[in-house]
């Protein structure tokens, strides 16, 4: 693997969401500096009366559907009048450019929102800490152990779920994974694991249970099976976070 080709890749990538989203009409928010790459958060407030979406991706180096299909949306008007947005598109540069699960350090940066070990962490929360609350988060990832594609609910007020609604959309795409267990987690439905708040490890939070913890309503983290073909697992996002926006907002 060639490193520096690979960040030459990644701060390309880096770029070009600073200035699709700046011509969106988002607000960036300087994060932190690793390794020369400067990474921002990005907000866009249309109206108090619209819900607040978060859409964050690049948690894990190794997993680049995510912030593919994110610079996919914002550059074909997905975001939109519906929302207000909040959007986090590349949470760990380090791991990018290394196209490792975890940052530069070592750290899986997904069990890392209790106690925060890292620079990407600590200032990633710093920020999510002035957003205010968020009514719906969605997290992209994928998955190298999985055939289908899955999400993870979380429901912290018991609004309607649109878990059937997501899975019947993506199924033309990518099938739902067929294993009743997944990660340890029983399947209500095939692709469908219902989470509760709380961590599976009491001391490695990730980004979806700290959300869940700090008010955030409902979230949805969508997975892609990595063995799929790299277009296909931007599709199934594209589709997935598609679907449940229009659910959810309409």
């Amino acid at each position: 693997m060639d490193l520096l080709a690979n960040k030459a890749k990644v701060f390309e990538l880096n770029g070009a969401f600073a200035r699709e989203f700046t011509d969106c009409g988002f607000k960036a928010s300087f994060l932190y500096e690793l390794d020369g790459i400067q990474i921002r958060a990005f907000r866009r407030t249309t109206s108090v009366a619209k819900p607040m979406i978060y859409i964050s991706a690049g948690m894990h180096g190794d997993e680049p559907a995510g912030p593919l299909a994110l610079l996919e949306m914002v550059r074909s008007g997905f975001f939109d009048e519906r929302a207000n947005w909040l959007a986090c598109p590349i949470l760990n540069p380090t791991g990018l450019v290394a196209e490792t699960r975890e940052n530069a350090n070592g750290i899986d940066l997904n069990r890392d929102y209790l106690n925060p070990a890292s620079v990407e962490t600590k200032n990633h929360i710093a920020w999510l800490e002035q957003q205010g609350s968020v009514d719906l988060s969605i997290s992209l990832h994928e998955d190298y152990e999985s055939t289908g594609f899955y999400l993870y609910e979380i429901n912290c007020i018991s609004c309607p779920s649109f878990a059937q609604n997501v899975l019947e959309a993506v199924s033309p795409i990518l099938p739902p994974e067929p294993e009743p267990l997944i990660d340890d987690h029983e399947v209500r439905e095939p692709g469908w694991i219902f989470h509760e708040p709380e961590a599976d490890l009491p001391d490695q939070w990730p980004e979806a249970i700290w959300l869940a913890k700090h008010g955030t309503a409902v979230s949805y983290t969508f997975e892609t099976p990595s063995s799929e073909a790299l277009e296909q697992r931007i599709a199934a996002q594209l589709r997935a976070t598609r679907t449940l926006v229009e659910c959810y907002a309409s």
